[in-house]
């Protein structure tokens, strides 16, 4: 249709060209096209002539303007779209100019389409060089926001980056992590695919297989792809393919069964409605352009009758395929004459169908962009009053300059476009879902507004029904996630979704679910069972509440009390010959000694403090050195009383009472400044050994001084050595009762334990380090109390007629 302003249209009315086969010596013939019409792209060229129709009879916008359209088939072909292309351009040469036709009505102001990203790009290219501009409503590519190489280009329809974005986000949101990728081996495909790996890999998703593919290609590789979806692993699919491929896929894959794939689609086929007659594919979900409403548009598909239609050979081939009849002075001979009276109201046709105008509107928001852009070139505002230039000599780089500032809303849709000429991407979530009738419905389940802050961008509102009808997410992982105790370990050359999940190390949790790495208690903590959580170490130390403690405390009132009751009977005899014969006072002392250092082991047992701590070896270094004193004046004793009897001797007058108390005060007093120097320099402290167990802490008190510590048990030792070897050598001295023998055999013992004691201290852990040194104090002890004192109170008791001084000083007895 001519007017003062032309806009071009470029719409996949048919989607195969007939090939044409290059001799290269004859000129070849024209493309034509093949193949059965395509009703919805038949409607958005319609769309079209209602949207310019509507705007030529509005009064606010181009008052007293008549647009004009030239509507082309391009066929979804590359080819065609370029042929296309150039016929757009000549509407620029000098033939079109006439004196008659001064307002340049042949000229085209802009172009909308064309139904493809490739076709769209090749007129871009042609059409560019005029600075036409271009608005598309189907190309989604998202290579055509580069505005250095599509200045012209501008679209109605969102881009793929942000489908794809959208799309990975979606299966991010339902825990996808291990899908299948198939495209279309065009810019549409291929661009759009590569925005979605790379979102994908942002939100940590693997892709197992991705394959390409073009509706020209041989149908061994639409097999292959095919065969690949069957014998995929992952149950999600992602197809970012055009309506056309699709088809030929989804037909390829419903002559053999394979297992159940939940699809999820791009815009491009998602809401195509001939899609919607494969039922195996029910359950698929995807982002399709919002519905929408156009007041008129249905009378207006349907205004037609025959005579309208006798005039536009596209609109003879619909009605002719439509109603299976031919026109009059039709080329078809195989059908009936039309009557003329067909009902185009019972038609079903995607041509028909407004329930759910997608695109349409798309279309639709193109043609008002174009007009208002135009209208802000001719048109000026003076007195509330619109007035309209027809002759102004308009040019398409005008139009190019006022695209880009438009801003409007038209039927409640706004319009505007960013500097890369791209809309606000708004997406509605649908879901294929069988009625009840058993055929496949759209159905609108959420919202996607790439305007809205980060994060809100996703809602869904409604329940989503799955593949095979399921109402339950269908899980497509590689592995299943690895539960909290565990971590993933890769495998090497296969992607980050693909691992073991191997159980934390000792000492280590991980709580949290698909944990790429465990993380260490701190030290005072221990993971439980199931390394999920840190729990407090239990603290160890020798109580008196525990078996073994009981024991030990126990051994040490028992000795205490025995040593008690030992002076007890010396005391009550203590005119007797035996007591008096063995020095009564160091008798005494030595059980007094025996006492404390029974009591002193009550020290080790318990919840080690700083006092505590201090007392332990202190009180038991001085006790045990005054016990070996006592012992050692015994023994000296015992070798100066057999000394005296020798003619001439004088020794005892050097070796009395005073001299015995001195001697044992003198060995104990150093023996306290070692233990005073410890405690001054670097005395014992509590402290929590986490060394010797991982899972529980050990009580225990630090050496603070290992010199310290060695310097009492080291003097200890010598005193015990020094005693021995006196002990020896008095053993055989003359007497019915020689205490050295009994002293020899006590301090024999006392060595023994001692020496045991100290690889069974090192080698000892926890709590039975303490456990040993007790064992090794009451071990000496009672060895000390009953060599030396168990005979005399065994004669004391039972044998008193031995416990005479005629006996004693009997020394033909033995």
């Amino acid at each position: 249709m001519d007017g003062d302003y032309v806009i071009g249209g470029v719409f996949s009315i048919h989607h195969y060209v007939q090939t044409v086969e290059h001799n290269y010596t004859t000129m070849p013939g024209p493309l034509k096209s093949t193949g059965s019409i395509n009703g919805r792209g038949l409607r958005f060229s319609r769309a079209m002539v209602f949207a310019i129709e509507e705007i030529n009879n509005s009064t606010k916008l181009l008052p007293g303007i008549r647009l004009g359209y030239q509507i082309y088939d391009s066929c979804a072909s590359v080819p065609m779209a370029v042929h296309v292309a150039f016929q757009l351009s000549n509407g620029l040469d000098p033939e079109f100019y006439t004196s008659e036709n001064c307002s340049k009505s042949g000229m085209v102001m802009a172009v909308v389409g064309t139904s493809g990203s490739t076709p769209s790009i090749s007129i871009s290219h042609i059409i560019g060089s005029f600075n036409i501009p271009q608005v598309s409503h189907f190309a989604t590519c998202a290579c055509l926001s580069d505005k250095r190489q599509y200045p012209n280009f501008f679209r109605t329809i969102p881009s793929d980056h942000f489908q794809a974005a959208a799309l990975a986000k979606l299966v991010k949101h339902f825990g996808w992590t291990w899908i299948g990728a198939v495209r279309s081996d065009s810019d549409y495909g291929n661009n759009g695919m590569a925005s979605f790996l790379y979102a994908a890999d942002k939100e940590g998703i693997c892709v197992e297989y991705t394959e390409s593919f073009y509706r020209t290609n041989p149908r061994s590789r639409i097999q292959r792809v095919a065969d690949v979806i069957r014998r995929s692993t992952s149950v999600v699919v992602v197809a970012f393919v055009s309506s056309g491929d699709m088809m030929i896929l989804v037909e390829e894959l419903s002559r053999k069964p394979s297992p159940p794939r939940q699809w999820i689609g791009s815009e491009s086929w998602v809401t195509h409605p001939d899609m919607l007659s494969f039922t195996f594919c029910a359950g698929t979900v995807g982002f399709g352009i919002q519905k929408s409403i156009i007041p008129g548009l249905r009378n207006f598909l349907l205004d037609l009758s025959p005579t309208k239609v006798a005039a536009s050979p596209i609109l003879t081939e619909f009605w002719e395929s439509a109603f299976n009849c031919r026109l009059e002075k039709s080329a078809a001979t195989d059908k009936n004459v039309c009557a003329g009276t067909e009902d185009w109201q019972k038609l079903q046709n995607p041509y028909t169908d407004t329930s759910q105008l997608r695109i349409t509107n798309i279309v639709y928001k193109a043609v008002y962009a174009i007009a208002h852009a135009i209208h802000n070139v001719v048109c000026q505002e003076t007195n509330s009053t619109t007035q309209c230039d027809r002759l102004n000599g308009t040019e398409p780089k005008q139009v190019l300059t006022h695209l880009k500032k438009v801003n409007f809303s038209q039927n409640g849709y706004h319009v505007s476009f960013d500097a890369n000429g791209d809309p606000v991407a708004t997406y509605e979530l649908v879901n294929w879902q069988k009625s009840e009738s058993g055929s496949i419905v759209l159905v609108t389940v959420g919202q996607y507004d790439a305007s809205l802050p980060l994060g809100q961008e996703f809602h869904i509102n409604r329940n989503i029904t799955w593949v095979e009808g399921r109402t339950q997410v269908p899980v497509s992982v590689c592995t299943d996630s690895c539960p909290k105790g565990t971590h993933k370990v890769l495998h090497k050359g296969k992607p980050i979704c693909c691992y073991d999940c191997v159980p934390c190390p000792e000492g280590e949790i991980s709580n949290a679910t698909d944990s790429t790495d465990c993380f260490p208690c701190p030290n005072e903590f221990w993971p439980n069972a199931e390394k999920d959580t840190c729990f407090p170490k239990p603290v160890e130390f020798l109580s008196f509440s525990e078996i073994l403690g009981v024991i030990l405390a126990t051994s040490s009132v028992g000795g205490a009390c025995l040593a008690i009751i030992t002076a007890i009977i010396f005391f009550q005899h203590r005119t007797s010959p035996i007591v008096r014969a063995n020095n009564s006072e160091l008798s005494f002392l030595l059980l007094f000694s025996l006492t404390l250092c029974f009591l002193c082991s009550l020290t080790f047992i318990g919840a080690p403090s700083e006092w505590s701590c201090m007392l332990r070896h202190t009180a038991f270094g001085i006790t045990f050195v005054l016990c070996i004193s006592c012992v050692l004046g015994k023994t000296m004793v015992v070798l100066m009383a057999f000394k005296a009897t020798l003619p001439g001797s004088n020794v005892m007058k050097w070796f009395g009472p005073t001299q015995q108390r001195m001697t044992v005060l003198s060995f104990t007093f150093i023996q306290v400044v070692i233990c005073t120097v410890w405690l001054i320099v670097s005395p014992r402290f509590p402290m929590k050994n986490f060394t010797i167990y991982k899972e529980r802490i050990i009580l225990e008190c630090a050496l603070g001084s290992a010199i310290g510590f060695w310097a009492v048990l080291g003097y200890i030792g010598l005193l015990a050595v020094f005693c021995f070897v006196l002990a020896v050598l008095a053993r055989k001295l003359p007497d019915n009762f020689n205490e050295a023998k009994f002293i020899t055999f006590s301090m024999l013992i006392f060595c023994a334990v001692w020496i045991t004691f100290i690889p069974a201290y090192v080698s000892s852990p926890g709590k039975f380090t303490v456990a040993v040194e007790i064992f090794a104090i009451l071990a000496s002890s009672f060895g000390l109390i009953l060599c030396i004192f168990a005979p005399k109170c065994f004669i004391i008791l039972f044998k008193p007629e031995k416990n005479t001084k005629k006996h004693l000083m009997n020394k033909n007895q033995s």
